[in-house]
Formats: C-alpha cells, sequence, structure tokens
C-alpha cells in the first residue's frame, strides 16, 4: 500500500469520523481507518497512539460537534424555546452521526481522562442556563440535565434500534416526547 503523502492528524480523525458514522463504532479500527486513507496502519501511529487513542479522539470529536449544534441552537433564545431546539438538534445529531453519538454514552471520570471529561462536561453550563431561563433552581441542574439527557437518549436510541414499530408517525411522537418533558420540568418549579 502506498504511503500517502501530506497525511495529518485531521485526516485521521475525518477518515474515522466517516468510518463511525457509516459502519458504527464496532468498524473502527487502525486497519480499517488506514484502509480508508490509503495507507499501511502503522503509518497511524505517528497521528494516534492506538485504536483507544483513535476512539477517544472520536469521543472529543462528537463532544465538539455536539457542543457547538447545541450552542448554535440556542443562541439568542431562552426558555422553553431553548429546550425545543436543543431536544432537535440532539435527534438531528443522533440521526446524522449515529457512531459518533455511539462515542457519547458514557461519561469520563475526571481522574481517569480530565480533558475528555472537561469536553462532556462543557455544554452542562450551556443547558443549566437554560433550565435556569425555565425558572427552575440552579441547586437542581445536574439531575434535571440528567433527566432530559435520558429523555432525549432513550427517544433516538429506540428511533435508531427500530423501536418504533407502530405505523403512528415518529415526528409527532418525538414532539409529545418534548412536551411531556417541559411540561414535567415546569411542573417542577411550583
Amino acid at each position: 500500500m502506498a504511503r500517502k503523502v501530506g497525511l495529518d492528524r485531521r485526516q485521521v480523525i475525518d477518515a474515522a469520523v466517516a468510518l463511525v458514522d457509516d459502519d458504527g463504532l464496532a468498524s473502527v479500527s487502525l486497519a480499517n481507518v488506514a484502509a480508508v486513507l490509503g495507507v499501511a496502519s502503522p503509518s497511524l501511529y505517528s497521528h494516534v497512539d492506538s485504536l483507544a487513542a483513535l476512539r477517544r479522539e472520536l469521543a472529543l470529536e462528537a463532544s465538539a460537534r455536539l457542543g457547538t449544534d447545541i450552542r448554535d441552537a440556542v443562541t439568542g433564545s431562552g426558555g422553553e424555546a431553548a429546550l425545543r431546539r436543543i431536544a432537535h438538534v440532539y435527534r438531528a445529531f443522533a440521526r446524522t452521526h449515529p457512531g459518533l453519538y455511539a462515542t457519547l454514552h458514557t461519561t469520563p471520570v475526571p481522574s481517569e481522562d480530565a480533558e475528555l471529561s472537561a469536553a462532556f462536561g462543557a455544554l452542562v453550563p450551556d443547558l443549566a442556563a437554560v433550565l435556569s431561563g425555565l425558572g427552575l433552581p440552579e441547586t437542581d441542574a445536574v439531575p434535571l440535565i440528567r433527566t432530559v439527557r435520558s429523555a432525549l437518549h432513550g427517544f433516538v436510541s429506540l428511533e435508531a434500534s427500530g423501536g418504533f414499530g407502530l405505523p403512528d408517525d415518529i415526528d409527532e411522537s418525538f414532539e409529545t416526547l418534548i412536551d411531556v418533558l417541559v411540561a414535567g420540568l415546569l411542573a417542577g418549579k411550583a
């Protein structure tokens, strides 16, 4: 296999992103990424130390992309409108980037990987601000963020796995989920 001239870290990550989104997280191996790039596997070691390091890079990429999407969606809005936008952006990200989304399922422990933990936690202040805009106490931010994440993750995971077999409109069901989520959050402030 010919060595690709000018191969850089960004190209390696981009190839892994394409692979993970097309074929799933299990498909990501150094050999498969090298094949996508048209190089031999050892060529990747000057850009990533191991498969674990490459998967970590995918998680960082996923966190950054989802964070950007959510920040862009809530810029200039607040309260209920912002929460609804977050829900739609979250679902769109999971649908558009199913492999990258899968890298976000396990939150890293700060003592094991401070950088990755910080990347995953970067959205917490933004989400807390949206919840605060709904009039919810800042002291409840973490359990409420976990609640929102759990509801959205549950829906998108069931949708991705074909878990909604009834003929009813899935988009309508998602809107119902958001309505129930917003109503539940607002009821909690009473």
